[in-house]
Parts: structure tokens; sequence; C-alpha cells
């Protein structure tokens, strides 16, 4: 028995009733198409599984999309850094988005993507839908996904660092100070590492045998604004922590700033704990206490992973966490007498 014929964009074009061209515009992200065709013509190729060769040899200059949910950090500056580094390495272009905040991106990007067909695509603290993710797959456009939001679509390979192992080394920290009222301001409770970050914490605690004042636990936003609101109205409390774990610099710069408007001392009436280890951490006074992540070892992971992919060898591991490390500064000392 001969192998079935294998499915082309004339297949398509005659299963939906459409022209070739039509289906062609729609595999190429261009928008002269009517919308409810394109949805035809979209659940036609899933339905065959169709995948487009990958040209080669027929492109122009070869590139990646690089999508982060929001550009306005210095911790976003460190995954570009990453890929632009082993991108450039391989001749690579590097194209870049800036979702505002969003963690999933409009279907007009995913449109223009699908015109410049670039190597392949990397979401940082972002992801696609799984419709969104089947309309790459089948212009065999591969994704990889750092520091997940959410959960990737099935087969989506994830690089990311070891962050419940983070958020337990720094309340092991904390503890082994002496400290026992201690806070924690993590990231969105819809984000991945944030819950990780706080689930180490909760072990820690548990493992120290210290109860967790639930009022402690705190939602933050990752930027300096969480940290500064939920800062102050933490050391505004009569019964305020003795330390506050950050789930980022960026939150621990502004609890520093809520400690000193408040007239507290850092580290002597309090002691703060960051995340990222940030260029700039060791340069603000006092210099701080932070969970080393490899922001630019992660993006620099992701990107040879995508490369590897958009060459047809797909990555050995498709889950990798690099590892975290405590960096201990001048921001945490044992807690006041008597507190």
């Amino acid at each position: 028995m001969s192998d079935p014929a294998p499915t082309t964009i004339a297949t398509i074009a005659a299963e939906v009733g459409v022209s070739v061209p039509t289906v062609s515009k729609v595999l190429n992200g261009r928008p002269d198409v009517a919308p409810e065709t394109r949805a035809r013509i979209e659940a036609a190729l899933e339905k065959h599984q169709y995948r487009r060769r990958r040209g080669r040899g027929a492109r122009g200059a070869e590139l990646v999309d690089l999508v982060i949910h929001d550009l306005g950090t210095a911790w976003a500056v460190e995954i570009i850094k990453g890929v632009e580094v082993v991108a450039a390495s391989e001749r690579v272009g590097v194209v870049l988005s800036d979702l505002g905040g969003e963690h999933r991106p409009r279907q007009e990007w995913l449109d223009d993507v699908l015109t410049r067909r670039p190597l392949g695509v990397i979401f940082v603290q972002s992801s696609l839908d799984a419709p969104q993710h089947r309309q790459l797959a089948t212009r065999s456009i591969p994704c990889v996904v750092v520091d997940t939001a959410g959960e990737p679509p099935l087969g989506v390979p994830t690089v990311g660092s070891a962050n419940w192992n983070g958020g337990l080394v720094a309340t092991r920290h904390l503890l082994g100070l002496g400290h026992r009222r201690i806070a924690v301001i993590t990231g969105p409770n819809d984000v991945m590492c944030s819950r990780a970050r706080v689930d180490g914490f909760r072990a820690a605690m548990d493992e120290g045998g210290v109860r967790l004042d639930p009022s402690l636990v705190r939602n933050g936003d990752f930027f300096v604004g969480g940290g500064y609101g939920h800062g102050m109205d933490l050391l505004s409390r009569p019964d305020r922590p003795t330390a506050i774990f950050a789930g980022s610099d960026l939150q621990a710069m502004g609890v520093l700033r809520a400690a000193r408007e408040l007239g507290l001392k850092v580290p002597e009436d309090l002691s703060v704990i960051g995340y990222d280890d940030l260029p700039v951490s060791e340069w603000i006074n006092p210099a701080l206490t932070t969970v080393r992540q490899p922001l630019q070892d992660m993006a620099g992971t992701a990107t040879r992973m995508l490369l590897s992919l958009s060459r047809g060898a797909p990555p050995p591991n498709p889950r990798i966490d690099l590892a975290t490390e405590l960096v201990v500064r001048q921001s945490t000392a044992p807690p006041p007498p008597g507190s």
C-alpha cells in the first residue's frame, strides 16, 4: 500500500473552496482575507496537520522575534543582552516586541510575525494561546518560553531558574540571622515564578518551625512601586516585620525607600533581601543582599534552543531550570535586640 499523498496548499484550497493564492495569503499573515475565510483555512490547516517547509536558502535576513511582557526594567535589559550575544554570534537579527505588561500578544502582532517568517520566537513571561500557537506551528516557526508566566502550550520548550530554591535559600538566610517575623512581597499571583518563590519561602518557614502570619504575604508587581506600597503598609504596623523578602530587586528598592521615609535603618532596624541580582543591586546603599538568577544565561540558553529547533533538532531536555545563588551584601543583619 502506497503512502497517502502529502497535504499541499492546493489540497487545503480545494477542501475549503478557495483559491491557492488565498491559502497562501493566510499562511503569510496577509490581512486581506475575510475573517470567516481565514478561520476556515486555519481549521483545515490544523485538521491536516499541515507544516510549511522551511526554505532557508530563499530567505532574506535571518531573524528571531523576542517578545517581552514589559521592557521598562533593568531585568528586561539583561534578558535582551543574553539573546543578542548568542544571536549575534550566529549572525541572526533580533526583532524586539514589548507587550506593555500583558502576557499574551494580540493577533495583529502574530500576523506581522507570519509575514516576516522569523527562524523562531522567544517569549519572555508571555506566551500564546493554543490557537495562536497552532498558527506558528503550521508555518514551522518554533518558539521557546523564558520564565513562563503560566503553563505554555504542550510541547513548547521552556527555560527558567530554580525559583522555589531561591525562595528557600533567601528565607533560610533570614531565619539563620535570627529573624522570625518575616514578610514576603512576591509578584503577581498568576505568574509561576512568583508562586514558586513564595512556596520556597513557606517551605523554609515550615522547616524552621516558624508560624507564618498570612497578613505578611503580599502580592506585588515586581516593580519599585509595588515594593514601596506594600513596604509602607507593612512597616507602618505596630507589629511590623523585622525582615522583608522581596520577590525582585526592584521591589526591594521600593521597600528600602519606604523604610527611609519611615525613619527605619537598614539593616539595623530592618533586613531586606531581593531577587535577581541586577547590576544596580551592589551599588545602592546599603548594597542589596539578593538571590542571583542567571538572566543572561537563561536568555542565551533559550536562544540556542530556538536556533536548534529552527534547524530541525529538538532539544534533548525541553525544560531547563538554571541554578540560583544567594549573594549576601549589607542589607541583611540580625534583628534588633528584643524584637
